[in-house]
């Protein structure tokens, strides 16, 4: 019987080849098809995850796949259906066209950076996208997480993901870790402007609404500082919109089960608020870079149905960051800021810029 090796076979290696610096621009994840047994297989990942459910194996995996999953698999699976795409699931999309635009960005900047996008849950993987970095010669990469504020449920879990990769792989390239970015002046400064070009065609609201997804309360008396980022996060673009007080409340969405979740929840402050007269709400998702089943389903869909069905006279979702020209921008300083030290500014020699271009070809005729 053949034995079973314990770290991947590595990449073949010339010497002399130069040697690059990746970035691996990570999401949440996605189902692969809006069906049932598509989103069984991603929601089975996801909530199989002790960094996303803190309740021990013994007592939630039985709940897990004899309850949870058998019921929650179609109901989900009709939401995403709602929110699909010609060219699949707006998060895939919308994660994958950042990471080419960030490349071509950085590339802009004099930077010879290969970026790759992966998904924590469902394709592509952590694992596959840093052997692909390690197979394209990348020994430096730098682990930049599509979450601006700092969860042990997001951020930490992807971490855990790295290093479930890493403790399998015989020779390691360096790897950095973006922690949070959500103070950062050029996430804040997007955000702001695609509020404001979202007023200029539309009109101001009469109140903003910022979601962000919920957690259970007891991460935050556990040390998790995801709340205190989102509410950072929420004055500072307030702030920069030049908003009173009475103009904005920050909400969390997403309560799943029992427990008490951080609050306040955002469908019954949309509801208060059409009961308290507020004829318009805009809502804004802040946490999430990228459209997805929670800010187009759930906000843009659920939450309308809910305000204006409590009096609620007009109700806008703001589309997220997405591909905004000014998203991609502080993205790229961003990463500019966590490359330092580390050579990237080399000239890119030619099969290394067909290597992108082919890619940027690729990328643009699969949408």
């Amino acid at each position: 019987m053949a034995r079973i090796l314990p770290f991947r076979t590595e990449p073949a290696f010339t010497h002399g080849q130069p040697a690059l610096t990746g970035i691996l621009w990570c999401n949440l994840g996605t189902p692969d098809a809006p069906t049932a047994p598509a989103v069984r297989r991603y929601l089975r990942e996801f909530l199989s995850d002790p960094r996303v459910v803190e309740i021990p194996r013994l007592a939630w995996l039985p709940l897990l796949h004899g309850i949870i999953l058998p019921l929650r698999a179609s109901r989900s699976a009709a939401k995403y259906t709602s929110i699909w795409t010609p060219q699949g699931s707006p998060l895939a999309v919308h994660t994958e066209a950042q990471a080419r635009l960030l490349e071509q960005d950085l590339a802009a900047r004099g930077h010879r950076v290969l970026v790759r996008h992966a998904m924590r849950y469902g394709a592509p993987s952590i694992a596959s996208q840093l052997d692909a970095l390690k197979a394209a010669g990348a020994n430096r990469v730098l682990v930049l997480p599509a979450y601006p504020q700092y969860s042990g449920t997001t951020t930490a879990s992807l971490f855990d993901a790295v290093s479930e990769w890493a403790s399998r792989t015989r020779s390691l390239p360096e790897i950095r870790w973006v922690n949070r970015y959500h103070d950062d002046a050029g996430y804040i400064e997007a955000l702001a402007r695609s509020i404001e070009r979202h007023w200029q065609a539309h009109g101001r609201a009469d109140h903003l609404v910022m979601s962000f997804h919920g957690v259970p309360e007891r991460t935050l008396t556990l040390g998790d500082p995801y709340h205190c980022e989102c509410r950072k996060t929420g004055r500072l673009l307030a702030e920069r919109l030049g908003l009173l007080p009475t103009d904005w409340t920050l909400t969390f969405q997403s309560r799943f089960g029992r427990a008490k979740w951080l609050e306040p929840y955002t469908e019954p402050t949309l509801q208060a608020l059409a009961r308290r007269g507020v004829g318009r709400v805009d809502v804004t998702c802040p946490g999430f870079t990228s459209d997805c089943l929670e800010t187009l389903e759930e906000i843009g869909m659920e939450g309308r149905e809910a305000f204006l069905k409590a009096g609620g006279r007009q109700y806008h979702a703001i589309a997220c960051v997405n591909e905004d020209a000014e998203w991609i921008d502080a993205l790229a300083s961003l990463a500019e800021q966590h490359l330092q030290g580390w050579p990237s500014r080399e000239p890119m020699d030619e099969p290394l810029q067909e290597a992108s271009r082919e890619r940027a070809v690729a990328s643009g005729a699969a949408r």
